[in-house]
């Protein structure tokens, strides 16, 4: 069993320090899963200046990393300040879909879910939305305990929550409109899992989450989207992101079959600082739209 005085960062890159006074100027972003933490810092000139990711080893215990978020953040050089220009947090749950913004009504939320599941929500989700400025609202479940969990620790900041597929859609929407070419499929890597993103005329087409266990499947769910949108992978402009290189096995796989693919870049108008401009800017693309949300 894995105790809470062994969760140490499985990666942190911090400056030497970081001043109440700079805290309060700044914005706080935390991706949080089941299993994984990740926390950074958005300073006023849009740069990232902290960066620590916590894993937890699943196949040493089964408890979330939520449990272990109290001594956590008391402890912690940054999460134990209580003052924040804003305070960004993404989920990664099971529950979310899209409705048109003009179709969107508040009160119907946890009815989006309960319809997109089949069933209606377990009693500790609440249902959060979010609106796209792309004209769409994205309703996500979020497990009770975090928003009450955030509510004490940061009783009088103002907390934004998002779906981390929102943070894709927003980052992926920035490097979108960034690029020449008319149709682009983003490719966001998990661990087990790949969220597809498929941008044409800058239009948000397509999104969804396909877990996989083997490149022939990861193939086949590639190449079935496209063939569904009506798109020839070969001229389509194919972006990779999260946990991929040009090495992997399911990038080589891939490129077999979509030989636009790439390594995807930084989105516009995000600046990583000094400690970080050695991490690949490719990897958290879903941080990195938390950024981005306005």
């Amino acid at each position: 069993m894995v105790t809470l005085s062994t969760l140490a960062p499985t990666l942190s890159i911090r400056p030497e320090a970081i001043t109440p006074e700079q805290a309060s100027s700044s914005v706080l972003c935390l991706e949080m899963a089941s299993q994984r933490l990740r926390v950074t810092l958005l300073d006023p000139q849009r740069r990232m200046v902290w960066l620590d990711e916590y894993a937890q080893p699943s196949l040493l215990t089964e408890q979330s990393i939520q449990t272990y978020l109290p001594s956590l953040f008391k402890d912690h050089p940054l999460l134990r300040y209580d003052e924040f220009l804003h305070i960004r947090v993404s989920v990664l749950s099971p529950a979310f879909t899209l409705i048109p913004g003009q179709l969107y009504r508040k009160e119907y939320a946890s009815s989006y879910l309960a319809l997109m599941r089949g069933h209606q929500p377990p009693p500790n989700e609440l249902a959060h939305a979010y609106a796209h400025p792309e004209g769409f609202v994205s309703v996500f479940g979020i497990d009770r305990d975090i928003t009450e969990f955030m509510s004490e620790q940061y009783p009088l900041q103002p907390v934004t929550y998002a779906h981390q597929q929102t943070t894709l859609i927003q980052a992926t929407r920035a490097v979108d409109l960034n690029l020449t070419s008319h149709q682009n499929l983003f490719l966001y890597f998990e661990d087990e899992y790949v969220t597809l993103l498929f941008r044409d005329a800058h239009q948000l087409r397509y999104c969804n989450r396909f877990g996989f266990k083997n490149v022939q499947d990861l193939t086949y769910y590639v190449l079935y989207v496209l063939d569904e949108l009506g798109v020839d992978p070969e001229t389509t402009h194919t972006f990779v992101y999260g946990e991929s290189t040009p090495f992997a096995e399911s990038y080589v796989a891939l490129s077999r079959f979509v030989p636009t693919i790439a390594i995807g870049q930084l989105p516009p108008g995000l600046t990583p600082s000094a400690e970080l401009e050695e991490l690949p800017e490719h990897r958290y693309l879903g941080l990195q739209g938390l950024c981005l949300l306005g």
